[in-house]
Parts: structure tokens; sequence; C-alpha cells
């Protein structure tokens, strides 16, 4: 990957930087529940502005298409985002050179939803060049946005001098350590409900992977292509033949794929249910398999330890019902243990996949956890993400 960071940009004491953050927090009750966008603000929005620039954010709320609402106005978010930074944050509702002009050096400024004009998300270049018009720098420092087309995250970049937002730079850092230019072998856990949702993902990995482990509703999926009866559990039986091509496309690749052999089986998906651990091929009619079981997932950890790069995405089990939770959380430890000691580099990203090493107690000893949904997977099914790709076109025509 070749683009620019904040430590290309020289001297911006004076210049007004465009910075586009992701600042689509979740508010509850009126208030902010989870911060962990804004906290990732933090070294970007900071930094610039010690360095004496106008910091100007580009950011948006929801989903209003084109309508202004103060249900999605970013003034809402205002006062969250000054918290963390521990310095004060303006609103400016209506871009315009003079509002900018007006602030002094070093201060920070939040602009008005930019999905409150239809031009950003259908990336049109007018509203691009208003954009660029406020600035004299771009920063992008928010990769959950990466994967979309938009003014903000893509036009205006063609039209400014862009730089990597230290957030951005994280992220594109450790996805290039993970799958990019790996040290070998590498792994990946993709676990979740559907092979369907992660069909991409999983052809892209088997030719880029030496060992693909593949848990949670979508290993069902692989047990029935191979002939083994999954009950009442949830499973694409449609999807036999996509998945039988996956394991060939794997064992062309040279790609070991690991299902489990043995499971946790329960007639009711509830806490606390009444459970047993089967053999693949005792599960009974009117029982589901709801997780890994212990041996399987005893061998899958000593799998991580001949790795020396994980990529992980989406749970083993029903971790959010225990006792469905053990084989993801005893994996995600091993794996952070392996980090610990420095043997193994790992790389976490995805709502449910965050969730699991929250629960699990792990996240802060990954390598890196992307907090990143759409652009996190469209990242791992081998996509080019329209933000980063701005990124490094102006890098390479600088």
């Amino acid at each position: 990957m070749r683009f620019r960071t904040l430590d290309d940009m020289g001297d911006i004491g004076g210049k007004r930087v465009l910075v586009r953050e992701d600042l689509n927090v979740p508010i509850m009750d009126g208030k902010i529940s989870d911060d962990t966008r804004l906290r990732a603000t933090v070294e970007t929005l900071s930094e610039l502005a010690d360095r004496g620039a106008k910091v100007l954010v580009l950011a948006h709320f929801g989903r209003p298409k084109g309508i202004a609402s103060g249900e999605n106005s970013l003034m809402r978010i205002v006062p969250g985002l000054a918290a963390v930074l521990g310095r004060e944050v303006a609103f400016i509702s209506q871009g315009s050179p003079e509002a900018v002009l007006a602030l002094p050096d070093g201060s920070i400024a939040v602009f008005e939803n930019t999905r409150f004009n239809a031009g950003e998300e259908a990336n049109d270049p007018l509203f691009a060049r208003e954009l660029a018009a406020l600035g004299d720098l771009y920063v992008n420092d928010a990769f959950s946005a990466a994967h979309r087309a938009h003014a903000s995250t893509e036009g205006v970049a063609h039209l400014l001098p862009a730089f990597a937002g230290r957030a951005m730079q994280a992220e594109l850092e450790a996805l290039q350590n993970a799958l990019g230019s790996p040290d070998r072998p590498v792994a990946a856990v993709v676990g979740g409900a559907k092979v369907s949702s992660k069909l991409d993902v999983l052809k892209h990995l088997v030719a880029r992977v030496d060992h693909l482990i593949i848990g949670g509703g979508m290993a069902n999926t692989f047990l029935a292509a191979r002939g083994v009866g999954v009950g009442k559990s949830l499973c694409e039986h449609d999807l036999a033949g996509t998945a039988e091509a996956i394991l060939t496309a794997a064992d062309t690749a040279g790609c070991t794929v690991h299902l489990p052999y043995d499971v946790v089986v329960a007639t009711e998906l509830k806490p606390h249910a009444a459970t047993r651990i089967a053999n693949v091929h005792e599960v009974a009619a009117d029982e589901m398999i709801l997780d890994i079981g212990p041996a399987a997932a005893e061998a899958l950890a000593d799998v991580l330890k001949t790795c020396r790069t994980l990529v992980w995405n989406g749970p083993l089990g029903a971790f959010e019902t225990p006792p469905f939770d053990a084989a993801t959380v005893m994996l995600a430890r091993t794996a952070a243990a392996l980090t610990r000691e420095g043997s193994l580099v790992s790389v976490a990203g995805g709502g449910d996949t965050v969730a699991a090493l929250n629960h699990a107690g792990v996240a802060d000893d990954f390598s890196f956890v992307s907090t990143a949904g759409g652009a996190f997977l469209e990242w791992m099914e081998g996509r080019i993400l329209p933000g980063v790709a701005a990124l490094e076109s102006n890098r390479i025509n600088a």
C-alpha cells in the first residue's frame, strides 16, 4: 500500500484540514451508549489541532437520505466528542468559507451531517468540490466508511492533497501485515450464521491462508455437504454444492480446512440449556449444533500454535448464549496468549467478533481489532475499498 500519513504533511499551521471521521455512534435515551468511534478520533484530531491547523470534521450520522432532521444532526454528537478530546469543539451547521476563516488556528469544528446533502451518497462531483473548497488538505481517518464511494470519503480525496489519519494508518498497516505480506503460516477463523453471507470471504481466503477454521452455523453447511446429519441445526442445505466447491478450491491451493469433529448440541437455544458433547456423526434429529466441542477446540488451539499470523471474523458458536461460548472464549484466549508472547500477529474485525473478544476479555491483547463492519468484511473478500484507493492514487499522482 502506498499512501501519505500525517508525517508527510509538513507545516500545517493555519491550514484548513478536512478530516473524514466516523462519528456514527449509537444513542440510547438521548445519550451516547458507546463512544468507541469517538475515542478512535482522538489521536488524529488532537495532533492536527496541536500542530496549529483549523481542523474541520466531516462525518455522517444515521441514514437521513438527503433530508435534514434534528434526530440525525451531528450537533448531538459534539458534546461527547469534546468530552473524549478534552477540548472545545465548535459546530458549523452549514459549511461556508467565512465560518471556517473565523475559526482560530488549533481549533476543531464539526460540520453538519454530510448525508443531509443528497450529493454525499451519490458522490456528486459538485458536492465534492463544495467540500474541497472549505479546506487546504484532506485526511481520511474513517476506515469503517472506506468501502463507500461517497463525496466525503472518495470524491474530495481527488481534489486536495490527501493523507491517512492515525486510525486509518493503523488499520491499513494491520491489514497489510495480516494478508498483504504476512508471516506464514497464516490461519483464518471465519464464523457466523450463514455461508451465504461470507461466500466471497471464504473463496478469497482459501487461496491466501494455510489454515481456514470454519465455525458457527456456517460449519453445519459444510458438514452437511460432506453427508453429515446436522439435525435441527441452522444449515443452508441448498449451498452444499458451493461448500464442496470451496473445499475443492482449498485442496487445490494447499489450504487445510478445519471443521469440527466433536460438537456441543442441545434441543433448544437458551442460556444454560441441557447439553451434550457428540461426535458430528452422532447428532440426533431433534438436536442443534450450537458450539464446537472441546476436543476440536483444543486441536484448533494447537493449529494456532504453529502459525505466525491470524485473521479472525466471526464466532465459533452461539457465544451470546452460555454455555455455547466455550470454544470461542478458549480459542480467543489462546490467540491472545500467543500474541502476548510475540509468536502470533492477530488481527480481528467485525461487530460480532469484537463483542466475542470483549466477552472473552482479550480484545486488548490482540495485535489489532477493527471496529469496522462492512469495510472489514469487504477487505476480507479482496475488494477494492474506494476510500483507500483514493488515498493511494492521490499518493501516486502527487
